[in-house]
């Protein structure tokens, strides 16, 4: 996280942080419009601040709200690029810091031609004038309703090397006829190690109890007397949350691979051997071997494989023959593949994500009717009721995708369940750049509230060229995960060098050396690992708090040393656990 210039952690770059705009002139101050025909106003909301927003949270876990009430309106907009912005001071920007973009938006009608439609898609940019070329990072990006009020936008960017031109806040995205509000802007750098030593606080509170070992002498123990004083070692076997990654049939054959798999990882997902284009290439040829090698794989190494997935609603990954069918003939072949693979697998997939990626496709749904989904899981709760059935999609977590939000993931949910669909859980897949914790968390909350669904991350990957912020970046969406009390696990999508779907995300170097992220990964882990010593007190107790798993406990007597195995579930209270020795 070195960086070669001091950084002002939480410092708004681009308005007067924290105090609340006196007058209408310091309401606009910085602000410019964009468009030839573009008006900036400032105005008053009725409500100080307005009582529909939620508060946003800061690095270290602290809410804050608008500083006031006043917002600007960007009026008489010609087009989606139409709107405002606001410089950033030369040299303020410090590359390979994180920085963070967040305020509150909403939109009005201006009397255009789109100006009546639900909602529209409100986006924050920054423009980087590098020496006369101009590079566009989008910053967050929301769907705010014409009659819906204020919408929490947030964001997060990152600099590689300082601008040798001018920096600008670009506020914009609605069509034209649409008028765009903005209140209390802010961009600054996130404080990453203070976020940290919260997020630790978190998950001593989420994912450790308390426990107390009581000992005592079972018949024919002469030594009763002398258990107080002995030696006491606990050590955790595993950890209740998993951590896995997916596999396919060529990265099995490389010992490296297996070796770290094995070492680190407690769940499987196979990347491609499962999905219908690859056992279902050609119409009535199927093809389960590849799929049934990588289940035996698990099976031998005592891992479970999440099944993914049984249909994949984006038409880019639906195979021609699938798309040259009539309706009829679709609605059969859709029956026919739930059958054959629920069937062949029942009881062997502990998961399975049902239609991937509903979000950004209708493949199914288009040519079969809104039902077509829910019929999916219905059917598929039937052919394997103790499967979990997932949907699971990318961008939800990222705040970038107006077609990924949460919002529109819970509508999706809320969905399918009006039409009978069992979901039992949410994916977010996880392919993430220059993630924001903040932003990750803001996401998990709203998902968690409103769905009361175990989430799991399915699909993680962090691209980023230099190993070392790779490294920071996957620390921060796996503190994320594993201190939020609605995540039930955390997937890979891969993490072997020339063996992963994308670029510079690798954990292990393609001759086996685990590179600094794949060393932080490991860090983690023994960082959610138990392990505790000491003696037994006066009473016979030993006392401890640790993670939740399976542990086993070596007590150390003047008889010599006794071994006993207890667990540690999830609890708000002391587990007290009787151990007779």
């Amino acid at each position: 996280m070195a960086c070669t210039r001091e950084v002002a952690f939480g410092v708004n770059l681009i308005g007067n942080d924290g105090a609340a705009p006196a007058d209408e002139a310091s309401s606009l101050a910085g602000w410019a419009p964009v468009g030839s025909r573009t008006t900036l106003s400032a105005h008053v909301e009725k409500d100080d601040p307005p009582a529909a927003m939620l508060p946003a949270v800061d690095d270290g876990g602290r809410e804050h709200r608008p500083s006031g009430s006043r917002y600007v309106l960007a009026a008489r907009r010609d087009g989606e690029e139409d709107g405002l912005r606001h410089p950033v001071p030369a040299g303020a920007l410090v590359p390979r810091v994180t920085y963070r973009v967040a305020g509150w938006v909403a939109v009005q009608s201006g009397g255009g031609e789109h100006a009546g439609g639900e909602s529209h898609v409100v986006r924050v940019s920054l423009h980087v004038d590098d020496g006369g070329e101009c590079r566009v990072l989008g910053c967050g990006a929301v769907c705010a309703g014409v009659a819906g009020g204020w919408v929490e936008i947030n964001g997060a960017f990152r600099l590689k090397a300082t601008p040798r031109g001018a920096t600008a806040v670009h506020v914009h995205g609605a069509p034209a006829g649409v008028d765009v509000k903005l209140m209390d802007l802010r961009v600054f750098a996130a404080d990453r190690k203070a976020r940290f030593r919260h997020l630790k606080e978190k998950t001593d509170k989420v994912r450790k109890r308390d426990v107390v070992l009581k000992f005592s002498g079972g018949a024919g123990v002469e030594a009763t007397a002398s258990i107080p004083g002995a030696a006491v070692r606990v050590v955790q076997m595993d950890n209740v949350f998993p951590l896995g990654t997916c596999i396919n049939g060529s990265v099995i054959q490389d010992p490296n691979f297996v070796d770290f798999f094995t070492n680190n990882f407690d769940w499987a997902v196979f990347e491609n051997e499962l999905k219908w284009y690859w056992t279902e290439a050609q119409r009535g040829l199927l093809n389960y071997r590849d799929a049934d090698a990588l289940l035996d794989f698990c099976d031998r190494h005592g891992k479970p494989a999440r099944g993914h997935c049984i249909f994949w609603a984006v038409d880019g990954s639906v195979q021609q023959w699938i798309k040259d069918l009539g309706r009829d003939d679709l609605a059969s072949a859709v029956r026919g593949r739930l059958t054959g693979l629920l069937s062949r697998y029942a009881g062997r997939f502990p998961h399975y994500d049902v239609n991937n990626e509903m979000l950004h496709g209708r493949f199914y749904r288009d040519r079969l009717g809104d039902d077509a989904a829910a019929l999916m899981f219905r059917e598929a709760a039937r052919l394997d009721p103790a499967a979990r059935l997932f949907v699971n999609d990318y961008n939800v977590e990222c705040a970038n995708d107006p077609n990924a939000t949460p919002e529109k993931y819970i509508e999706l949910i809320d969905a399918l369940r009006r039409g009978g669909a069992a979901v039992g859980g949410v994916g977010i897949q996880g392919h993430v750049s220059n993630p924001s914790g903040e932003v990750i968390c803001g996401a998990l909350d709203k998902l968690a509230a409103s769905t009361g669904l175990p989430i799991w991350i399915t699909e993680l990957d962090v691209s980023e060229p230099d190993v070392s912020l790779r490294a920071d970046d996957l620390e921060v969406v796996l503190r994320e995960a594993y201190a939020h009390p609605a995540i039930a696990g955390v997937v890979l999508w891969g993490f072997m060098q020339g063996r992963m779907w994308r670029q510079d995300a690798s954990l292990v170097d393609a001759d086996g050396t685990v590179n600094e992220a794949g060393q932080r990964l490991v860090n983690l882990r023994r960082e959610w690992t138990s392990d505790a010593r000491g003696t037994i007190d006066g009473d016979g107790h030993f006392t401890f708090r640790g993670y939740h798993g399976t542990y086993v406990v070596q007590v150390t007597t003047a008889t010599g040393k006794i071994l006993k195995t207890f667990t540690v579930d999830k609890g708000d209270t002391s587990l007290v656990l009787d151990m007779e020795i």
